[in-house]
């Protein structure tokens, strides 16, 4: 493994400067799932939820994360974000939501942490959106499909990792 670079020479945590790298696009997607029962996702679907639009509330909180990623996580950097999508597939068997989100930017720095953290809240917004109906839902299976741009070039997720 290389050295990490957000340790510097004491073995201390820092921001790392990015100062002399270019500007390129980057582009990261990532993905994860709601396992819940299939009455729970009846309510999505149908739209009886009692707290209302569940997806499409989902979708602004995951955006949103997106945006303020590097208030949450402490060595990431702002990042100017070009374009950020959340994406929701009802699935029946097994029965749940998985979320798919892409984060954008023309940058200094990837945008990984950024469609990590929009799955995640989208995640967690769906189960607050619903826990009156479902406590046994289970947030699972959050990774990284996919990273463009800068130094490391493309890295695609294969089917078995997560």
């Amino acid at each position: 493994m290389s050295k990490l670079s957000h340790l510097n020479d004491r073995g201390e945590a820092h921001m790392v400067d990015v100062s002399d790298k270019a500007v390129t696009s980057r582009t990261a997607r990532a993905e994860g799932f709601v396992a819940m029962a299939a009455e729970t996702l009846a309510l999505v679907e149908s739209g009886t939820a009692k707290k209302g639009d569940v997806l499409a509330t989902a979708r602004i909180a995951g955006i949103m994360a997106a945006k303020h990623t590097h208030t949450l996580i402490p060595l990431c950097h702002p990042l100017a974000i070009t374009k950020a999508t959340v994406e929701f597939t009802p699935s029946q068997t097994p029965p749940g939501i998985h979320i798919a989100a892409e984060v954008k930017v023309a940058g200094q720095t990837g945008v990984e942490m950024e469609a990590l953290t929009a799955v995640s809240i989208a995640a967690l917004t769906i189960y607050d959106m619903l826990k009156a109906a479902d406590k046994a839902m289970v947030i699972r299976d959050i990774r990284l499909l996919e990273k463009t741009g800068g130094r490391s070039g493309t890295y695609r997720a294969t089917p078995t990792e997560g």
